[in-house]
């Protein structure tokens, strides 16, 4: 007997399901990158992940040398960079979501929290020319974007799941 929490995604759901992995990798990855960053390179290699847009470039970019904001600014960036990672975990907890209940809750989730945090880089860092313009910072919300359009296609129609099993208990 199915249940709605074994049902079984549609394949644009799967393969949303594995975007949304994708996009946890890389975000698990910027996490841990920044943590190398901070541990290696200090908050000079912190900025120089965050920095190379058109209107920030690195050679323009002037370091801080007072320890006391230095300091700030390195934690505030190792955070953003955990943040991150964070929400890279929580990428692939919407792909479980998906791939093991069909969830609409997990699509959801995906839609609203991380297209929340991808568009806010996006458009705060990206399209300002912060952070430099490439494969690597365009592609979270690419694949973000992909995955919220296709997904819903794989998914039960909303209360189908609760109509068969009210037409088995009769």
């Amino acid at each position: 007997m199915t249940t709605p929490n074994t049902m079984k995604p549609g394949l644009p759901a799967q393969i949303g399901a594995w975007l949304f992995v994708l996009w946890g990798v890389l975000h698990v990855w910027v996490g841990a990158e920044g943590i190398h960053q901070y541990l290696t390179g200090g908050t000079s290699g912190l900025w120089n992940m965050l920095t190379g847009g058109r209107a920030v470039s690195r050679e323009a970019f002037v370091h801080v040398i007072d320890p006391v904001t230095l300091f700030a600014q390195g934690q505030l960036i190792l955070n953003f960079c955990i943040d991150v990672g964070g929400y890279g975990v929580l990428g692939f907890f919407v792909a479980w979501l998906i791939l093991r209940r069909a969830s609409w809750t997990g699509y959801l989730i995906g839609l609203v929290a991380i297209g929340i945090a991808d568009l806010a880089f996006l458009f705060a860092l990206v399209v300002s020319g912060v952070i430099e313009f490439n494969a690597g910072t365009l592609g979270g919300p690419v694949l973000w974007f992909i995955a919220v359009i296709i997904t819903p296609f794989g998914l039960p129609k909303v209360g189908a799941t609760t109509l068969r099993h009210a037409r088995r208990a009769i």
